[in-house]
């Protein structure tokens, strides 16, 4: 059977990723199920700023769990780059993620190396993902951050290493970067500064799917979704 490696690319027409009927389910504790997705359908277009908005607990992390691979639907189908996730090995399914995703998570301590300098987080993520680091300066360029190549995380603000973090999950390009509430640990000038560099990102070709309840980030929006309990809001 032929693994991810050999997958057909997909023409530029076609979607960075779509889900269809897709549904996820948790078990408390107390042995209630809570219903955090039902039956979602969404297409995120290529090369937009797409944002997954709404209340909390509305579904938004869910769907960025699914989107990434990182849990599977209890039913309906993902699909990033045209390929299907829905019925891939846990391997195959983390091959696809390091290749073809970027993820930038919340926390922005979570998404850098502290060892690493600014310009080699970007080019690890580069040759992990398998592609030229060449590509580093112009990536830092674009979120503005080309002064800071050479710090450390540690000398970096929230919003830098957040940048950080947009630079590196986007070099390649992967067929699409996925951050889940990427503004909630910083302060409204940080938060607006981010907002500008994912902007820019997709200026230069980027594909980005963020979940996210700050009004400036959905202002923002190429391509807005919104859920409600767990559905796309009309």
């Amino acid at each position: 059977m032929p693994g991810p490696e050999t997958a057909q690319p997909t023409p530029l027409a076609a979607p960075a990723a779509r889900c269809a009927g897709v549904d996820v389910d948790y078990m408390l504790p107390a042995g209630e199920v809570v219903h955090a997705l039902r039956q979602v359908d969404a297409v995120f277009p290529r090369g937009r700023l797409s944002v997954v908005a709404g209340p909390s607990g509305s579904g938004k992390s869910s769907l960025l769990r699914v989107l990434s691979g990182l849990q599977r639907p209890r039913s309906g189908r993902i699909e990033i780059g045209g390929v299907d996730l829905t019925g891939l090995r846990e391997a195959r399914r983390r091959w696809l993620r390091r290749r073809t995703m970027g993820i930038v998570l919340q926390d922005p301590a979570d998404n850098l190396v502290e060892y690493l300098r600014a310009h080699e987080q970007v080019e690890l993520a580069a040759r992990l993902r398998g592609v030229d680091p060449a590509e580093t300066a112009q990536v830092l360029g674009a979120v503005g951050l080309t002064d800071r190549a050479g710090s450390y995380p540690s000398e970096l603000s929230g919003g830098e290493q957040q940048r950080v973090a947009f630079a590196a999950a986007a070099i390649g390009p992967p067929a699409v970067v996925l951050a889940d509430e990427p503004t909630a640990e910083l302060d409204s000038d940080a938060g607006a500064t981010l907002v500008q560099a994912m902007q820019r990102l997709v200026e230069e070709g980027a594909t980005l799917v963020v979940a996210s309840h700050d009004p400036a980030v959905i202002a923002a929006a190429d391509h807005p979704v919104t859920l409600r309990d767990g559905r796309v809001a009309a």
